[in-house]
């Protein structure tokens, strides 16, 4: 029982020492972990050996991986390629399917650039294709913010995803492509949302008459650093799949090597670096773009960190034996991550946050849960990843760049983004349901 006790103080500490005290998350994921581990009776030396292995386990696997990614679609944002893309993108679908087209270009852009960033590039695009084609503003804003938040949570090398991947040890390449299968279907009704009920909110456009200086890298310059070291790592886990028996090929370690999400991602920030107009210390010193690549993702290292930390004392203190007996007979399965996540998503706002304290509290119960195996670590990463959707309110910072920016109040954002990121967090838990019953 004071297991339990202690992990409900643990995740109130967590919860109010973000909203109300304003904390940073790394900090009160370390003291949450710390305080857990002195409730539970756990010895001095081993709580201290938790924090030294719970960081450092995790910052092996992941650390570079979160940095990189990052790094990636910084150069992305900043050379102008990301606004290369959605161009085109919108150019292939058509301004006639101005929803679908919204919708498709957030999926792919959010998947290297941050929601956040990714809605502050097109926004000004969505505003004036939406007046050109007398569309509402309302409905084509909620397409673009869905397709953003779907890969967002699910596809790696979205920070979030990859932090839970590597603290649950689900394969990355595994979760890239279940990843863009759940989240896909979940937007189908996502998308009837946006284009029946969203549209039907009147908010005003205010064109503003922008210079375009950006400079703009061809089209196939600008993919590469997204598509290649996705293609590398799917090849490395096809490779891989028990079924293929690749490993006797000669050409086994070099797609090993490459593969690796370490390797592919390094991989990618070098082709990235083919966007720039110009290679200089604006690009690549501690000041430029490589400089605040890091600085957006120290953060999230060091909250991964404390998620592995507080992961670490969970089973530490043996949890896992008090939850493998008392899931024996209960088939909760995936539900428990899901609504934990949806939980801590609602309270506290980050889905980035919600992702790494789920995967570090579920990483001990994978096996009292039924999950601990290669195939459910995977789903377990995407229900989670479902579940850090429910829901977008007024404590998520995703919704206040979403109001400012298009001049909705707050009731219009609840309307659209609360009641849309609802919508898309059920459809994928029951997305991921089914595919586990067939698969």
């Amino acid at each position: 029982m004071v297991y339990i006790v202690a992990l409900i103080i643990a995740l109130a500490l967590i919860v109010v020492g973000i909203v109300k005290w304003k904390i940073h998350p790394f900090f009160v994921l370390l003291f949450a972990a710390i305080i857990y581990g002195f409730i539970t009776g756990m010895e001095v030396s081993q709580i201290v050996d938790s924090i030294n292995s719970g960081f450092g386990s995790i910052m092996g696997k992941i650390g570079l991986i979160i940095f990189f990614g990052v790094a990636i679609g910084t150069i992305l944002e900043k050379s102008g390629g990301a606004m290369v893309i959605a161009t085109r993108l919108l150019r292939l679908i058509g301004e006639k399917s101005i929803h679908l087209a919204m919708m498709v270009t957030g999926y792919l852009l959010s998947i290297p650039v941050f929601a956040d960033s990714a809605f502050i590039i097109m926004n000004s695009l969505n505003k004036a294709l939406s007046d050109k084609a007398k569309v509402a503003y309302a409905g084509t804003t909620a397409a673009l913010a869905f397709g953003l938040m779907a890969t967002h949570v699910m596809v790696p090398p979205t920070p979030g995803p990859i932090a839970a991947a590597g603290i649950l040890d689900a394969e990355l390449g595994s979760v890239i492509l279940w990843g863009l299968l759940v989240s896909m279907l979940a937007l189908v009704p996502c998308y009837f949302f946006a284009t029946k009920l969203a549209s039907r909110i009147h908010i005003p456009i205010h064109l503003e008459k922008t210079e375009d200086t950006l400079h703009k890298p061809k089209l196939w310059i600008s993919l590469l650093s997204i598509v290649v070291p996705i293609v590398l790592i799917v090849a490395k886990s096809i490779a891989d799949y028990p079924g293929i028996n690749m490993t006797e090929s000669k050409l086994y370690p070099l797609i090993s090597f490459f593969g690796s999400p370490v390797i592919a991602l390094l991989t990618g920030i070098i082709l990235a670096l083919l966007m720039p107009k110009k290679l200089d210390e604006k690009v690549y010193s501690a000041t430029g773009w490589l400089g605040d690549a890091l600085r957006i993702a120290a953060p999230i290292i060091l909250i991964t960190g404390a998620g592995g930390i507080f992961g670490a004392m969970l089973q530490n203190s043996g949890i896992a034996d008090l939850i493998t007996n008392g899931f024996t007979d209960i088939q909760i399965g995936l539900f428990l991550p899901f609504l934990l996540a949806a939980c801590l998503k609602t309270t506290q706002g980050s889905s980035t946050v919600a992702l790494i304290t789920t995967a570090s509290i579920v990483a001990p119960m994978m096996i009292a849960l039924g999950l601990d195996d290669p195939f459910f670590r995977t789903m377990t990463v995407l229900a989670i990843g479902a579940g850090s959707t429910v829901v977008s309110h007024a404590n998520d910072s995703f919704f206040w760049v979403l109001t400012q920016l298009t001049g909705m109040d707050v009731k219009q954002g609840n309307q659209i983004q609360t009641v849309g990121t609802l919508i898309f967090g059920l459809s994928a838990i029951v997305v991921i349901y089914v595919i586990t019953q067939i698969f």
